[in-house]
């Protein structure tokens, strides 16, 4: 409905003559006519004057559509909405599930570090020297000697600083020349595997 069959419309609804209406907006009548008519528009200010006279919005009077834009409006903010929405699932899950996925890479790892290295096993050296006895053991990859712990009289390490090697191969045959080379003698207990 064009703005000149929407005053005519709302004056008749109040019960309003052309020559009632143009006395309230401060118009000549014929000004009425031609709104009605379609052969003139309100200027804004005479628009603002009837919307307070019908007591309806300026939209309402120039029949804008202003729903089909606060739908618009609501449907965008809701499509806003649910993506926060899912961004912050993906975040929550992600604070759920990367621990976990962390948690499993490193046992992962882990595996793969003892399979790489070989099984751990465990060896003492058994020492007799100035009548005393001395005892020190060690945890090492079998394959490649590495040492994963070692421990002991404390004075066999001192000595032959035997807690510096890295190779428990090297360490046991550094204790025992040493004991030998001072007139004592060690036994080496047999590799025994590790859980």
């Amino acid at each position: 409905m064009d703005i000149g069959n929407k005053i005519m419309e709302l004056r008749k609804k109040c019960g309003l003559s052309q020559e009632e209406l143009a006395e309230k907006v401060g118009v000549a009548r014929q000004t009425i006519s031609k709104w009605e008519l379609g052969e003139t528009s309100p200027d804004i200010k005479q628009a603002k004057e009837l919307s307070k006279i019908f007591n309806i919005s300026l939209d309402e009077l120039v029949s804008n559509d202003i729903k089909n834009i606060l739908v618009e409006k609501t449907s965008n903010t809701e499509k806003l909405a649910g993506l926060i929405l899912k961004l912050i699932k993906v975040a929550l899950v992600l604070v759920v599930i990367l621990p976990v996925l962390l948690i499993t890479a490193a046992v992962i790892y882990r595996n793969i570090q003892k399979n790489n290295l070989g099984r751990v096993v465990e060896k003492t050296i058994t020492c007799t020297l100035h009548d005393k006895t001395y005892i020190y053991g060690f945890e090492y990859y079998e394959s490649t000697g590495d040492i994963k712990a070692a421990g002991g009289d404390g004075y066999l390490a001192n000595i032959t600083n035997a807690d510096k090697y890295g190779d428990a191969y090297q360490a046991i045959d550094i204790i025992d020349a040493y004991v030998k080379n001072n007139g004592g003698s060690c036994t080496i207990t047999e590799a025994k595997e590790v859980e």
